[in-house]
C-alpha cells in the first residue's frame, strides 16, 4: 500500500489510510462501522446506532461557537465493490492496496472507495481536530448507499437536530451541487426453455476490455455496455447461421457500466465462429473507437454439456435485450451538459429455468423516469417475463435560493478567488431521501475531484481533496448563528 503519511491535509490522509484497510463493501461495512463507533468512544464523543445500523456521532460546538447553527456533515460508509478481470481480489476480507501516481490516488486494479470514502475520512478528521471552529456538529454516515440507499431510507425524523446538511460525495472539486437525480430498479425475469443440444461444440464468448464506470456520472460518455454487446453479439450470429445459447451472464452491480459479460454457446464450427466474432470486434472497435479502445471479443472452447435454450425463448431474450433501453434517454433542457434521463442494463445472469435482468433508471423529472420504466416493462411484458420495479428514491429538488448554498459559494469565492460552478448531478445523491423525514434541512454537496468511480480505473486527485479540505473547514467557520 501507498504511504499517506506525507499527503495534505494529514488527518484526512490517516483516516481514508485506516477506511482503506478495513474491508467494506455495499452489504458488508459492519467492521468499519464497528471500528468508527469504538474510534468515538476513545475520542469521548457522543454517539449511536440507528435501527438500520447508520452512525451518528455528535460533536459540541467549538469555544465562542455555540451560537452557530448546527451542521450535519454527510457520508456513507459502504464502497463500491469492481475489480479487473485478473484480479484475486476479495472485498469482503482484503484491504484496498492505495497506489500514488503523481497527483492521483488510486487502487491496485480495484476500487478505491474515494466515493465516498475520502468525504467519510474529512468528517471523521473534523470530529478529531481541535483547531477548527464550528458550532455544534452531527455526522451522519449511513449505510449501503450504493446497493440500495438503506441508511437514507431507514433514517428516522427526529433523530438529527441540524439545520443545515452538508454532503460530502460530490466528485469534482470547484463544483457545487445542489440537485441530483432520482432512480428506480427494474428486475427482469425471463422464463426460458431449455433442450438438448443439437450442435457439437460448446465455447464461451467473452466480450472484455471494456472501461466501464458510474452509471450516472459517466453515462453520457458514449463507453460500451458489455451486456448490449454481447446480446448484439449474439442476435448477428443467430441471424448468420446454427448457434446455440447456454448461458449470458454480464456485469455485477446496477450502478456500474458493465465491463464484461460472457456467453456459453454451441456451434457448428469453432473457426467459422472466430472468425464471425473477429468481424464484430472490427465493428464495435469502429463503433467505439475513442470511448473503448481495448473492447475485445474472446472466444475458448468449453466441455460444457447442459441443455440449451429452445430457439424460441433464444430469439425472444435477445431481442428483448436488443430492445431494451440503455445509456442516455435525454439531456436535460434547462441545465446544459447535464443528463436528465438514463438507464443502465447493469446485470444479467442465468439460471436453469430463467434469466434474470437488472437495470437502473435515473432522471431529473419524475414523469421521464416513469416513461422509461413503461418502456422497459412493455419490452419485457411482451416478452413473457415478469417485472417488478423497486427501490425507488426520489431526486433532490434544486433550490437555488438556499442559504447554504449562497454561502458556499461564498466561501469559495473567498478563498479560491474563483467562481465555483453550481451543478446539478445525474447520479442518485441521498439528500432527496434526506428530505422526505427533514423536509427543511437547507441542503448542499460538495467534494474533492474523483475519476471513474464505480470501475477500477477510479482514483481521486490528491490536490483536490487539499481544496475540498480548505472549503469545508472554512465553510464550518462562516455558518450563520441559530
Amino acid at each position: 500500500m501507498a504511504n499517506l503519511s506525507t499527503l495534505q491535509p494529514s488527518a484526512l490522509w490517516q483516516f481514508f489510510e485506516s477506511i482503506c484497510s478495513i474491508p467494506h463493501p455495499s452489504k458488508h461495512e459492519e467492521a468499519l462501522a464497528t471500528w468508527i463507533c469504538q474510534w468515538a468512544t476513545e475520542q469521548k464523543l457522543d454517539w449511536q446506532r440507528d435501527e438500520v445500523g447508520n452512525v451518528i456521532i455528535r460533536k459540541a460546538a467549538a469555544a465562542g461557537c455555540e451560537h452557530l447553527q448546527t451542521v450535519v456533515l454527510q457520508a456513507h460508509i459502504d464502497m463500491v465493490p469492481q475489480k479487473g478481470v485478473s484480479s484475486s481480489h476479495n472485498f469482503e476480507t482484503d484491504p484496498i492496496e492505495t497506489v500514488i501516481d503523481g497527483d492521483w490516488l488510486k487502487a491496485n486494479d480495484t476500487t478505491l472507495g474515494a466515493d465516498n470514502g475520502i468525504g467519510m475520512a474529512s468528517c471523521l478528521a473534523v470530529l478529531a481536530a481541535d483547531d477548527i471552529a464550528h458550532g455544534p456538529l452531527e455526522v451522519l454516515l449511513t449505510i449501503d448507499e450504493e446497493a440500495g440507499m438503506t441508511g437514507a431510507f431507514g433514517l428516522q425524523s427526529g433523530v438529527l437536530t441540524g439545520t443545515i446538511l452538508i454532503n460530502t460525495d460530490s466528485e469534482q472539486e470547484g463544483e457545487i451541487y445542489m440537485g441530483c437525480a432520482g432512480g428506480i430498479d427494474a428486475n427482469i425475469s425471463f422464463p426460458i426453455t431449455r433442450e438438448p443440444a443439437q450442435l457439437p461444440h460448446a465455447a464461451t464468448i467473452t466480450i472484455g476490455g471494456l472501461r466501464g464506470g458510474h452509471s450516472g456520472v459517466d453515462i453520457h460518455l458514449g463507453r460500451g455496455n458489455a451486456n448490449k454487446l454481447l446480446a448484439r453479439t449474439l442476435f448477428a450470429l443467430q441471424q448468420q447461421g446454427d448457434i446455440e445459447l447456454v448461458s449470458f451472464n454480464g456485469g455485477s452491480l446496477r450502478n456500474a457500466i458493465p465491463r464484461d459479460a460472457n456467453a456459453i454457446v454451441r456451434c457448428a464450427d469453432l473457426a467459422a465462429l472466430q472468425q464471425q466474432l473477429t468481424t464484430l470486434e472490427a465493428i464495435f472497435r469502429n463503433e467505439l473507437v475513442v470511448s473503448e479502445p481495448n473492447l475485445s471479443i474472446t472466444l475458448t472452447e468449453t466441455d460444457d454439456q447442459q441443455a440449451v435454450l429452445n430457439q424460441a425463448s433464444y430469439t425472444t431474450f435477445i431481442q428483448a435485450m436488443m430492445a431494451t433501453a440503455n445509456g442516455v434517454m435525454a439531456m436535460s433542457q434547462q441545465i446544459d451538459g447535464v443528463t436528465e434521463t438514463s438507464s443502465n442494463l447493469g446485470v444479467v445472469t442465468t439460471a436453469d429455468d430463467h434469466i434474470k435482468v437488472l437495470c437502473l433508471i435515473r432522471s431529473l423529472i419524475d414523469s421521464a423516469r416513469l416513461h422509461t420504466e413503461q418502456a422497459i416493462s412493455s419490452t419485457w411484458l411482451l416478452a413473457g417475463a415478469s417485472v417488478e420495479m423497486s427501490g425507488c428514491y426520489p431526486g433532490w429538488a434544486p433550490n437555488p435560493d438556499s442559504p447554504v448554498m449562497g454561502l458556499v459559494r461564498q466561501v469559495y469565492q473567498q478563498h479560491f478567488d474563483d467562481e465555483p460552478k453550481i451543478m446539478v448531478i445525474h447520479a442518485g445523491l441521498e439528500c432527496g431521501l434526506f428530505k422526505t423525514s427533514y423536509p427543511d434541512l437547507d441542503m448542499v454537496s460538495i467534494g474533492p475531484t474523483i475519476k471513474f468511480p464505480h470501475s477500477p480505473d477510479e482514483k481521486v486527485q490528491i490536490s483536490s481533496v487539499a481544496n475540498y479540505w480548505t472549503l469545508l473547514v472554512e465553510l464550518l467557520k462562516a455558518i450563520p448563528a441559530k
